[in-house]
């Protein structure tokens, strides 16, 4: 792939990202205000009960979209509007986070690869950056160093792509639990799915981004030897 490509799709990936972002805002102000009968944090409570784990604690945390689950803390971390909120919103939110718990306590092969990646891509990501820079301005002294920092850049890459079925399952058992347990009927379902599909959508374009990125500093790497 030529450079003008690369930047090409860089350029429409960006713009992906914005209007994804705007979307996903949209959707979950809207279904927020589509009220269901339970808090999210007693959706996470009942659904983590329901399969039968009780070693995890449920917290409320500040921010927007901030909700995670931290498996070396064993807690299901929700925003406070996910945490008290009483809407469709809320419930598909702590069911995918609650989704997470229960692959960790099955072994879910891509968590399993993904949590495997994670320390050695906290320690690439404090470099990455330093030595792709260090890595272009000395490609004609030092070659070789770009192709670490590349190499350093593809494992953030990978993490990006192993994440997304990852999330994928998630949102799927969630979706699946709060139907089966009653929480979404008929007309709420479809909304659910929706609020989760946009946020999956974020990790599509985080994915495409990074790729994206690795095929540039390639390009530079490829150009440089054919000179």
């Amino acid at each position: 792939m030529s450079g003008s490509a690369i930047w090409l799709l860089m350029i429409v990936i960006m713009i992906l990202s914005y209007v994804i972002q705007y979307m996903l805002q949209r959707r979950f102000d809207k279904y927020e205000e589509v009220p269901v009968g339970m808090t999210g944090a007693e959706v996470a409570s009942r659904m983590l009960a329901a399969h039968g784990i009780r070693d995890v604690n449920i917290v409320s945390i500040p921010g927007k979209l901030t909700d995670h689950y931290d498996p070396t803390t064993r807690t299901v971390n929700l925003s406070e509007k996910v945490y008290y909120g009483r809407s469709v919103a809320a419930a598909a939110v702590a069911a995918h986070e609650c989704g997470h718990v229960v692959q960790h306590a099955t072994g879910y092969a891509f968590l399993k690869m993904r949590s495997a990646l994670v320390p050695v891509v906290s320690f690439s990501s404090n470099i990455v950056s330093w030595v792709l820079l260090a890595g272009v301005l000395l490609i004609n002294v030092m070659p070789s160093l770009l192709w670490i920092g590349i190499a350093l850049f593809a494992l953030t890459t990978l993490f990006s792509f192993i994440t997304l079925p990852v999330e994928i399952n998630a949102s799927s058992r969630a979706v699946s639990w709060l139907e089966g347990a009653g929480i979404v009927n008929y007309e709420t379902k479809p909304m659910a799915v929706d609020a989760l599909r946009w946020a999956a959508y974020t990790y599509v374009i985080a994915a495409l981004g990074s790729l994206a990125t690795l095929l540039y500093y390639i390009a530079i790497g490829t150009g440089n030897r054919r000179n």
